[in-house]
Formats: C-alpha cells, structure tokens, sequence
C-alpha cells in the first residue's frame, strides 16, 4: 500500500561497532621541586599517544591543618537552648491562663454579691413598705370650709 523508502541501507550491510578502548595510565615525568629565582621552570609532560604537553609546575597548596572539633557540635547546643526556651513560655502561658481563669471567677464572685446586696436591699425596702415609720399621722376625713374657715 505504501512504497518502500528506498533511501535506506539494505539490512544484509556490515555495520561496525566501535569500541571504546580504556586509557593506558600516563607516566610523568619526575619533577624537581625548585625555588623559582623569578620565573617558574617549565615541564613537559609525554602522554602515552606520544603528545607532549607543556606548562608551568606548581606547587600543590598546603591543606589547612584540621582542627580538633568541639565534643559537642553547635547545632545541638542551638537546639537545646530552643528547647529550654520553649519550655519557658509554655509555662508561662500556663500560668497566664491560670490567672485568666481566677481573675474571671472574681469578677463573677462580685456580681453575685453586688446582686445579693442590691435583692436585699429591695427585699427590705418591699417588706417595710406596710409598717409605720414612727412619724405623724394625719387622718383625713371630709371637711367642710365654709367662709375659709375650717370645720373638721
């Protein structure tokens, strides 16, 4: 249905396959540590394939002498101290809602008392309304003025 793609080697055709092949190790060339008197000495080195390369030799840097570590790493310290630290304001707000706590059963203490005094005192004043105070009583009857005189 479709035509062949003529454009591509036949399959029978001998493909080839390389390799890759492991480098030999590279020999140097000793070097002579010499104190440069103002320009450096130059070194060649032959490489295994017969190149040669050449450059200036320099002196590997001297590692940083190694410092003996703390017996205790400062991350941890760090940590610990956090810990402490939280501790202290959890027990702090403890402590603060406790004080919530007793300030609000104050303040409802002092409402039921200023409602206890203030029933009494109506309670009293109710109960004392139908007795005599000790003071005058005035009866009054019906009158007759006659003449702005007064005739009881």
């Amino acid at each position: 249905m479709f035509p062949e793609n003529t454009g591509h080697r036949p399959a029978e055709q001998a493909v080839t396959i390389h390799q890759p092949a492991p480098i030999a190790p590279y020999q140097v060339a000793p070097v002579v540590p010499v104190q440069p008197s103002g320009v450096p000495s130059v070194t060649s080195i032959v490489l295994p394939d017969g190149r040669v390369i050449t450059g200036y030799a320099i002196d590997p840097g001297q590692p940083e002498p190694v410092t003996a570590k703390p017996l205790v790493s400062r991350t941890a310290v760090n940590i610990a101290l956090g810990g402490i630290g939280f501790g202290a304001v959890c027990g702090g707000l403890v402590l603060l809602t406790t004080f919530i706590a007793a300030l609000a059963a104050l303040v409802q203490q002092l409402i039921i008392l200023a409602a206890v005094i203030f029933g009494g005192f109506i309670a009293i004043q109710v109960l004392t309304a139908g007795q005599s105070k000790g003071g005058t009583t005035v009866n009054i009857r019906k009158a007759v003025i006659k003449r702005n005189h007064f005739h009881g």
